[in-house]
């Protein structure tokens, strides 16, 4: 038997990369192109993840707020059996209340902050999801979710918007950060009190002090949180605001029809 003799190939070059000859991939153009669909799905995921780790930190911080504040109180429960209502025990009170305070302070600007990062994620995908009714047109009776990114049209998945200030100041105290808040106010106004105590006053005095200061603290976070939030939604762009009634184009009437004349 004979060999066969060897097949000749080329030497290949090292310097040429491997599928060099493949084409290159053409940057996506339009909507259209399905690498579209899955860059905009992507992204859609993303802020829904993150979205859920900004609701995950807001609970758990002020879970740890309440938790603090549950231990400090159970801790000054125990020394008034030891030391009765002395003013040594007065004094402990203040140093205790001082830091739930500062606490709550610190658990209310976080949880606002995460209500700040919630907007932005809500707005992202409001962006999002007018993309996906200009790649498919047909769905966009089936959304219930905002597809416009103005402000107006991201609130609303925060559910129906109150038409007073008054209305928004009892909704805002009916969420976390607002629970937190108002706990963090009669804090504050219980620490004035006790101080008030260990200054001499007494009676209707102490219980004036200590509600003056739980208002203060209460009115001066809620102003704070609105001018926040407004700076916030200030920062937004609407690049698809929705479109108004004055911005619709006006439609041409029809003209009444003639009535037939009559032979």
């Amino acid at each position: 038997m004979t060999a066969e003799p060897p097949v000749n190939t080329p030497p290949s070059d090292p310097a040429t990369p491997k599928g060099e000859d493949a084409p290159a991939p053409q940057p996506v153009t339009s909507l259209s192109d399905p690498r579209a669909v899955q860059i905009l799905a992507t992204e859609h995921w993303s802020l829904l993840a993150g979205r859920s780790l900004v609701y995950n930190e807001a609970f758990t911080r002020g879970g740890m707020f309440l938790a603090f504040l549950s231990m400090s109180f159970v801790g000054l429960a125990l020394l008034a059996q030891a030391m009765s209502f002395a003013s040594d025990f007065l004094v402990i009170t203040a140093v205790v209340l001082a830091f739930d305070f500062v606490i709550g302070l610190l658990t209310f600007v976080r949880v606002a902050g995460t209500g700040a990062d919630d907007l932005r994620h809500v707005h992202g995908m409001a962006r999002i999801r007018h993309a996906y009714t200009e790649i498919a047109p047909p769905v966009v009776p089936y959304l219930t979710t905002a597809t416009n990114d103005d402000i107006p049209s991201v609130l609303t998945a925060y559910g129906p918007q109150s038409s007073s200030s008054l209305g928004d100041i009892l909704y805002g105290l009916s969420t976390s950060l607002g629970l937190v808040g108002l706990i963090t106010a009669m804090v504050g106004g219980v620490l004035a009190a006790v101080i008030a105590l260990l200054i001499g006053l007494s009676g209707v005095g102490v219980l004036i002090v200590g509600t003056a200061i739980a208002l203060i603290a209460l009115v001066t976070m809620v102003v704070l949180t609105f001018s926040s939030v407004s700076r916030n939604q200030a920062t937004l762009e609407a690049r698809f605001p929705a479109r108004t009634t004055a911005d619709a184009p006006a439609t041409a009437k029809a003209p009444a029809e003639e009535p037939a004349s009559s032979d």
